[in-house]
Order: C-alpha cells, then structure tokens, then sequence
C-alpha cells in the first residue's frame, strides 16, 4: 500500500547509491485517458545528456505528451558502453565509462528494458528522442557520418516497425537513423532548414539527402509527415531556440506519431 511504498522511498533516500540499486518494478506506465487512450508505445533512450546521451528536454517531452495523450509507454536502451562520457559543465570527456542503459533510467525514473527485449508485435509504434546519444551509442553518425554503422538492435527495431507498418517517430539529429536504416524506401524526413545560425546542423541535411532520403524543409514550428512510410519527424534542438518551443517541437511529432497508429 502506500504506507509501503513511502518505507520504501525514505529507506533509498536514507541509505543513499547502495539502496538506490535495489531493483526497480519495471512496468508499461499509463497515460491518462486522451486521444490516445489504449496506444501503446516504445521509446527509445540513448544515455542521458545532450552530449553523450538522450536530450532530456527532448526525452522527456516525449514521454509528456504521450501521458498526456492518453498512451502508455515503455522505454528501452541498449545496454551497452557510451562511446564516452562529456562533463556537460565543461564540454570535456570523462574518462569515466558509463552504461547507456543505465544513464537512460535517470530519464525514465528507473522504468528502462533492454531494447534486444522491444518487440514491434508488443507495441503500436516507437518513437526516438534526439540527443548527440543517438548518433553515439545508437549508432557511429557523430565519427562516421553517412558510413555509420546502426546498433544492430536499433536497426532491427526501425526494420520490424516499418515492415508491420507501424509509426516511427524521431526529433533532432535522430532522424538519420531512418535515413540510414530505411536506405531506398523513398523516405521523407526533417530536421529543420538551412537557415540563418539559429540552424547549427545544416550540413546534416545534405547527408540524408546523400542517402536517397527526401529531406522536407521546416521551421520549429513544423513536423514532417511521410504517410506512406509512417514516418513523423520533427527539428526539436537541431534548432537553437528557447525550450518551450523545442517542447513543443517534440510534442507535434508524438502527436503525429499517435495519429497513424
């Protein structure tokens, strides 16, 4: 009961990182009833932290607007090494390894599988927040660029969800991941435009154009569409704005995402 449960919290606070490991109940949390009640969807983490992870403002607007959608969630993440660590106070690495998995749970609150566990069968569509941990830990985009290599858990999820055709949904630089997976589907993608420096990212859009990918421009305030694909995306931080526009940004792709599943 809920006596239970608050023992529980003040024994973790009390007792610090050792109880902070006990195992956490690992379930599908609910959104609350919405457009969306009865959706379940994946999303798929990458570490926490702009630069070596997940965006969090990006993660956690996702996981937001499906709550407030009416859908339930379940996250995943490779458990694996990052490909490094980066003091986001300083912008240098951090010589000390740390799990992908195990940062992605900061996010989620402890509420994070495996992603060799994510089945397209189990869910109705999944979605991909940005964060430079998408082209680090969920593939080699950031040192390889158009040559990278796909964790192959992540392209076998992206596979399995267009093969059942069901929605993917993908912000920020994660929308590469769809154009590298996806090569010669005619897919149609964002993430964002080439205009003035409010758009750091520019070049990225002449390398998914250089996979076969259509690269369909748009301001924050848009989201890219490919019906036919199931494919909702949208800029988030690939744009330099303020944070309830990115939120925003995020939440326009969910909803778009929802719509076709």
């Amino acid at each position: 009961g809920a006596h239970r449960r608050s023992q529980k919290m003040l024994k973790i606070l009390r007792c610090g990182v050792a109880a902070s490991r006990a195992p956490v109940q690992r379930t599908v949390i609910r959104g609350l009833a919405g457009t969306a009640g009865g959706k379940k969807v994946a999303v798929v983490f990458s570490g926490c932290g702009v630069f070596d992870g997940t965006e969090a403002t990006e993660g956690t607007a996702a996981l937001v607007h499906l709550s407030r959608a009416g859908a339930s969630f379940q996250v995943f993440a490779p458990d694996k090494e990052q490909m490094h660590v980066i003091d986001h106070s300083q912008g240098k690495e951090n010589q000390h390894p740390r799990n992908v998995l195990a940062e992605s749970s900061r996010i989620a609150r402890g509420n994070v599988k495996p992603i060799d566990v994510l089945k397209a069968a189990d869910f109705d569509a999944v979605i991909f927040p940005g964060g430079f941990g998408a082209a680090k830990n969920l593939s080699s985009w950031a040192v390889e660029g158009t040559d990278c290599a796909v964790d192959k858990e992540v392209a076998r999820t992206i596979t399995d969800f267009h093969a059942a055709k069901k929605p993917i949904g993908a912000c920020c630089i994660a929308p590469v991941l769809l154009a590298k997976v996806l090569q010669g589907k005619n897919i149609t993608v964002t993430v964002g435009n080439k205009g003035g420096d409010e758009w750091p990212y520019q070049g990225t859009i002449d390398q998914i154009e250089s996979l076969g990918a259509t690269h369909k421009a748009t301001d924050i305030q848009g989201v890219c569409v490919d019906s036919g694909n199931k494919l909702a995306t949208a800029p988030a931080f690939m744009y330099e704005g303020p944070f309830h526009e990115i939120h925003d940004s995020v939440g326009k792709m969910v909803d778009e995402t929802l719509k076709m599943a």
